[in-house]
């Protein structure tokens, strides 16, 4: 198979399994493990290059509140910003939002400064996955049927905010699904399914930006040359794109969805993974 077309397939895993709760990652390394795709040219700069695909993707569809939010700015410190709850006058909620995702994003950044090189070189592997995929489809599963689903996003308070950066920092490790932890905690909270994802891809905004930035010394390196350089281009083109649709089919769906067939489809490919390293 010519690289250019894996490259595209990989791209294509990236921006399918980033957004829906699936976990990205996992389908990556599972992916070049399963149909042997070169390890070194489809390692992690190569992940990292599909994740700006993907936030590429995320800003484009949450244009209007990234927009607002940066027309917010000059209110962050105003009395009441960070404190006022919804109807309250002396609070801008645009503002209001900026501060739980700087809340939320807190716990992955700490996480990830001082856990990265030993997630890197010690986790990514199939065993954690078959673990971390099975464990998430069971937090789906009682998610969906303990969350009281009644509340909105604005009803958010700083220390849930925090609570749901917890959660996506513990998606440091692969498996686990930035989408899929973070939307289980805030169903835990009480948040309505398509609130809850957008919050929690809002979020991913800064995430995924922070892990593109700290990487993007050994992306640089790796794509010096034109073949690379190329792979890293398609990797990024159609995770974008993919995972722009993605995005914008996974909010619609659970409007009115269940997080169900994705704890199954979890359970399926952890019992996989397992067949496969013990066979």
């Amino acid at each position: 198979m010519p690289t250019t077309v894996q490259a595209a397939l990989l791209g294509i895993v990236q921006g399918l399994t980033e957004f829906l709760p699936v976990s990205s990652s996992a389908h990556l390394i599972l992916a070049r493990m399963f149909f042997g795709f070169d390890a070194d040219k489809f390692g992690l700069p190569f992940d990292v290059a599909c994740h700006v695909g993907t936030l590429i993707a995320v800003l484009i569809y949450f244009r209007r509140d990234v927009a607002q939010m940066i027309a917010a700015l000059p209110h962050l410190f105003r009395p009441g910003a960070p404190d006022a709850g919804p109807g309250e006058h002396d609070g801008d909620p645009n503002a209001r939002l900026i501060w739980l995702l700087v809340v939320g994003t807190v716990p992955a950044v700490v996480v990830g400064l001082l856990f990265k090189k030993t997630i890197e070189e010690d986790l990514r592997t199939p065993g954690v996955e078959a673990v971390t995929l099975a464990l998430g489809a069971i937090g789906f599963l009682v998610a969906d049927r303990v969350g009281a689903k009644t509340r909105g996003e604005r009803s958010l308070t700083m220390a849930e905010a925090f609570w749901i950066g917890c959660a996506q920092a513990a998606a440091l490790v692969p498996g686990v699904s930035r989408s899929g932890i973070t939307i289980t905690v805030a169903l835990l909270l009480g948040l309505r399914r398509p609130e809850a994802a957008r919050f929690v891809f809002l979020l991913a905004i800064p995430a995924i930006l922070g892990a593109a930035a700290s990487e993007a010394p050994h992306l640089l390196k790796a794509g010096a040359g034109a073949e690379t350089a190329t792979l890293f281009a398609i990797g990024i083109l159609t995770s974008a794109i993919v995972g722009y649709a993605a995005v914008k089919f996974f909010i619609r769906y659970l409007a009115s969805h269940s997080l169900d067939v994705f704890a199954w489809y979890r359970l399926a490919l952890a019992a996989a993974v397992v067949i496969w390293i013990v066979r």
